[in-house]
C-alpha cells in the first residue's frame, strides 16, 4: 500500500512547521519568494498533492473581501417549540455557530421548523429542490433522538448532519460535545477544588437522550474515591423532585452537587431544613446568565460550526442519502470559573 504524502510530512523534510506549508502552497506573500520555492520542491519531491476540496475551503474561509454566497443549505429546528432558534436556553448557541460558519464558507441559511403541520416527504423535497438547497444541518433534537417519519425519505436521499445529539434509524453524522468528557471532567475538576462527596442531580429523559454518557461519565470519575464517597445519582423525570430530593440530599449528604439546571440551588434551599450542611452547584452546561456557578463549557457553538463543516464536505464529495457508516465530530469541554 502506497502512504499518502501529509502536509506534516513536507513540513518536517523542509524544517518549517505546517503552517507555513500551506502558506507557501498558496502563494501566500508572508512567506518569501526563496522559502516558497524551497518548500514547493519539496513538496514535489515527496509527492505530496494538496486536497483540491480542502483547499477550495480554507481558501474561502481565510480569504478577505465580501463572502459570494453560492447556494443555501437548510437549518431545521427539531424541537417542539417553533420558535426555538431564539427563545430556547441552549439550541440558539448551536445555531449562531451553524449561521457564522455557514457564512465563512460562501453559504445562505434557510431555517425550517420540522414539525410543520401537513408536510409531506414530498413536500419538503419539493422545497428543497425549487430553493436550490443541497442539503442541510438538523438542530434541537431534544425530546428524541430519531427523526420524524414524514423527513426520512428527505434525508434518504440528500445528505444531512445532526448537532447537539446522536440519531438513529438512521445513525446520520452528527456533532455534539463529548457528553462522556463532560461528566468525567467535572468530577476531576470537583476534586481539585476539594470537594470530597460529588453528587449528581440529572433529569433521566437528558440522560437517555445522550445515551447514559453523563451518568457514564460520572461513574467513571467515581473511581477516583473510595467506594464510602461513592454516592447514587438522583435521577428524576419531569422535576417531580420534592420531596424525594430532600430524602436524597439527606441520605447521600453531597457537598458538591453537578447538574444541567439552575433551579436546582432552590431545591437544596427548600430542603434546608432536613440538610442544613452547605452544598455547591457545579453546572454540566455552564450559562452567562448564571456566572457565579462554575461549571463546563460545552462550546455548542463550534458543534454548530463543526456540523455545517461536516456537511460541506459531504456535498463537496458529492454524497448523498444515510451514510453506510456515519462519522461523529466530538467537541471537547472547557472548565469555567465562578465569576463573583
Amino acid at each position: 500500500m502506497i502512504k499518502s504524502v501529509s502536509m506534516a510530512d513536507v513540513a518536517k523534510a523542509a524544517r518549517v512547521s505546517k503552517n507555513a506549508v500551506s502558506l507557501a502552497l498558496r502563494g501566500d506573500p508572508q512567506i518569501s519568494e526563496n522559502t516558497r520555492r524551497r518548500i514547493e520542491e519539496v513538496a514535489k519531491k515527496l509527492g505530496y498533492r494538496r486536497n483540491p476540496v480542502v483547499g477550495e475551503l480554507m481558501a474561502r474561509l481565510h480569504s478577505g473581501g465580501p463572502r459570494r454566497f453560492r447556494s443555501s443549505i437548510a437549518l431545521v429546528n427539531a424541537h417542539s417549540d417553533k420558535l426555538a432558534f431564539r427563545r430556547h436556553p441552549t439550541i440558539p448557541i448551536y445555531v449562531e455557530g451553524c449561521r457564522r460558519r455557514a457564512e465563512e464558507l460562501g453559504y445562505r441559511i434557510d431555517e425550517f421548523w420540522l414539525n410543520e403541520p401537513a408536510f409531506t416527504a414530498e413536500r419538503w423535497i419539493k422545497i428543497f429542490k425549487a430553493r436550490g438547497i443541497p442539503g442541510g444541518v438538523i438542530v434541537g433534537l431534544m425530546n428524541e433522538n430519531r427523526i420524524q417519519q414524514n423527513f426520512l425519505p428527505v434525508v434518504e436521499q440528500m445528505p444531512f448532519v445532526v448537532t447537539g445529539v446522536r440519531t438513529r434509524d438512521p445513525a446520520l453524522p452528527f456533532a455534539c460535545v463529548d457528553h462522556h468528557m463532560v461528566a468525567l471532567h467535572a468530577f476531576e475538576k470537583s476534586l481539585q477544588l476539594g470537594y470530597k462527596r460529588p453528587g449528581l442531580v440529572l433529569d433521566e429523559s437528558i440522560d437517555a437522550l445522550v445515551e447514559h454518557r453523563f451518568t457514564a461519565g460520572y461513574r467513571t470519575g467515581q473511581q477516583l474515591v473510595p467506594h464510602s464517597r461513592r454516592l447514587k445519582p438522583y435521577l428524576f423525570t419531569g422535576k417531580k423532585h420534592m420531596p424525594s430530593f430532600a430524602s436524597w440530599l439527606c441520605a447521600q449528604r453531597p457537598d458538591v452537587i453537578f447538574t444541567l439546571y439552575n433551579e436546582t440551588r432552590a431545591w437544596i434551599q427548600k430542603a434546608s431544613a432536613e440538610y442544613p450542611q452547605r452544598v455547591e452547584l457545579i453546572q454540566y452546561e455552564w450559562r452567562a446568565s448564571h456566572p457565579e456557578i462554575p461549571g463546563i463549557n460545552q462550546h455548542n457553538d463550534l458543534a454548530g460550526q463543526a456540523a455545517v463543516d461536516m456537511l460541506v464536505g459531504m456535498l463537496h464529495r458529492g454524497e448523498r442519502g444515510v451514510p453506510a457508516f456515519s462519522r461523529a465530530t466530538l467537541i471537547n469541554p472547557t472548565w469555567v470559573d465562578a465569576k463573583k
